[in-house]
């Protein structure tokens, strides 16, 4: 994979963390689900999906974050559950992200 597509990968993980991070906080995060009618959760489910196909047909590894991000969307609508996940999605995928940004900066 070339370091523009790799890039691109890395910049959806930061932004996907980011939004999982959001989602995460207590009280804030469910009331921006609840308010949106839970529209925030279909939205973070296809990026996810969207980054993890991406990731696949570039032959990466499986970014996990994006995959447990993917359970956090589905069962977000549990109180208790659904922000324990976007917590565990969000460090999961920040950590990726983290690494990805890490390797392109040493030109791997």
């Amino acid at each position: 994979m070339n370091k523009i597509n790799k890039k691109n990968l890395t910049t959806m993980k930061w932004i996907s963390g980011g939004a999982e991070a959001f989602l995460g906080i207590p009280i804030l995060g469910g009331s921006f689900i609840i308010a949106l009618v839970w529209l925030p959760l279909f939205i973070m489910l296809a990026f996810h999906a969207l980054i993890v196909f991406f990731a696949v047909k570039s032959k990466h590894p499986l970014p996990i974050g994006n995959v447990v991000g993917i359970g956090a969307s589905i069962l977000g609508f549990i109180p208790g559950l659904g922000m324990a996940l976007h917590i565990v999605a969000a460090v999961l995928i920040l950590m990726d992200a983290s690494k990805a940004q890490k390797e392109l900066q040493e030109g791997i």
